[in-house]
């Protein structure tokens, strides 16, 4: 095991060990130990009590972060021509058909999120292979399949993102920036918290948060009381 650096050393110095912290607490601690000269993503992972290989046990939901990412997200519109303007009016990084799905055949996957129209899911459904395992392919679950790429796209660009359990039963997203406030973190977290806890499957027995960690890109996880969560 390579040897902790100072900075390390503080921050680990700094998270009580077996503390559950409440989720201002952890936001407010978070800010404290990461000292990474970059802006770093904030995380968060909810550990829950489900079992993803089972259909009527699957939890995704798509959520608006009040603050948005902090990101700068690069969105690719997959349309035919009478739908192009209002996909580039609304500020698509990239907008066409043909081309992007050769581009994409060809191994090209250098954007964020890919919004499609129904009618060209022919084309786009060939290329699950590749931009499935990306988690890129356009679903109408998430909004990405709409005739409405106009509002679409202003919504991913505004801060909506998607999430779904791991076949560990854990949620990652991100929250935010390490360079938001304390508040605009936790306001991120709790909208991701509340969509979750809404979706709790009805299959899904005991415990449904069994822990909830919020963590930057370098720091120590730092856990959440999962029980406060629980009764929000």
């Amino acid at each position: 095991m390579s040897k902790l650096t100072k900075n390390q050393k503080i921050a680990y110095a700094k998270v009580e060990a077996g503390k559950a912290y409440k989720l201002p607490e952890a936001a407010a601690l978070l800010k404290e130990i990461t000292f990474t000269k970059f802006d770093a993503s904030v995380d968060i992972d909810v550990r829950l009590g489900v079992d993803p290989r089972k259909a009527n046990q699957m939890v995704r939901g798509v959520v608006t972060l009040p603050h948005g990412t902090g990101k700068t997200v690069r969105v690719l519109v997959l349309c035919t021509p009478e739908k192009e303007a209002e996909a580039k009016a609304a500020g698509a990084d990239y907008v066409g058909l043909d081309e992007f799905v050769d581009k994409i055949k060809g191994g090209w996957t250098d954007v964020d999120v890919i919004i499609c129209t129904p009618n060209v899911m022919g084309k786009v459904g060939a290329l699950g292979r590749i931009l499935g395992p990306r988690g890129l392919m356009p679903n109408p679950k998430t909004g990405t399949v709409t005739m409405e790429v106009g509002k679409a796209v202003g919504e991913v660009k505004a801060g909506k993102i998607d999430f779904k359990v791991d076949k560990f039963g854990i949620i990652h997203t991100t929250v935010g920036k390490i360079s938001f406030s304390a508040d605009q973190i936790v306001e991120n977290a709790k909208e991701v918290l509340n969509m979750i806890l809404k979706l709790k499957p009805a299959a899904a027995k005991g415990s449904y948060v069994k822990s909830v960690y919020l963590s930057t890109t370098m720091s120590p996880g730092v856990q959440i009381d999962s029980k406060s969560v629980e009764t929000k």
